[in-house]
């Protein structure tokens, strides 16, 4: 493994995924985002710990809501709102298509719909009440978490699906992920889950619990795009990002409300 090739690959996948500026010697080839893809949760982890810190500072002046709207606000600036955008477009497309070809086509289509529009609303709306409904420091935790498993998740995909566009902006991301590759995605991601951030330690069956619902929700999400479309495309996988993120939220609300 040669170190500068995969910190290469890290600044590649910070700047396609981010906003954030990258050192002008690491470059750019699209050929480089495939082997990229493997630090997508680590960038997901920085994102959500910068929403984190914006969360925390914001709740020295502010009161929760507004805290999280703040921290919200912030990583849709700094993600340039790339998985909503796959969200909103999934949800146009599923929505409103009956055929295979109707999905692909309202989902390339730029414009947003009626059913985009209300799936983000209603997303962000969920967000914003149930991050606002949590302890401090555990919302702090779970944004990291979020932005870090749900990308594990996500490009999970790239192991068992096909890509069903013959050209598209993640084609260059969309070839087979080896197993490998995405073992070592899940080292970036999913160890969040279980980081100590609960006034006694932190409950491992809470993390366990977690990663349950994602396994169900991934099969499920799976499921529905191979029926649909026989396979994926990047919105597709943005709008898993978005399901799998909310999901860590909701259940680490659910577990401390039993």
């Amino acid at each position: 493994m040669n170190p500068l090739a995969e910190l290469r690959y890290f600044f590649t996948a910070l700047g396609y995924f981010t906003r954030v500026p990258v050192p002008r010697w690491v470059g750019f080839e699209p050929a480089w985002l495939n082997a990229a893809a493997r630090y997508f949760p680590l960038v997901g982890a920085v994102v959500g710990a910068f929403a984190a810190l914006v969360y925390l500072a914001a709740l020295r002046v502010f009161p929760p809501g507004v805290a999280v709207l703040l921290s919200m606000t912030a990583t849709l600036v700094a993600t340039g709102a790339f998985h909503e955008d796959g969200l909103a477009d999934c949800c146009d497309a599923f929505g409103g298509g009956y055929t295979r070809e109707d999905v692909l086509r309202i989902m390339h289509d730029s414009r947003i719909g009626a059913f985009g529009a209300i799936g983000v609303v209603v997303a962000l709306a969920l967000k914003w009440q149930v991050l606002a409904a949590l302890p401090p420091m555990r919302a702090a935790m779970l944004m990291i978490a979020g932005h870090a498993a749900s990308r594990a998740c996500a490009i999970s995909y790239l192991v068992s699906l096909d890509y069903v566009r013959a050209e598209g902006k993640a084609k260059p991301v969309a070839q087979r992920m080896s197993v490998a590759a995405l073992l070592f995605a899940c080292l970036f991601g999913l160890p969040w889950l279980f980081w100590p951030a609960w006034p006694d330690g932190h409950d491992w069956r809470a993390g366990i619990a977690t990663l349950v619902v994602l396994a169900g929700l991934r099969f499920a999400l799976g499921r529905y795009f191979a029926k649909r479309i026989g396979g994926y495309t990047g919105d597709c996988l943005g709008f898993a990002q978005q399901v799998f993120e909310l999901a860590i939220y909701l259940v680490g609300l659910a577990w401390i409300s039993f």
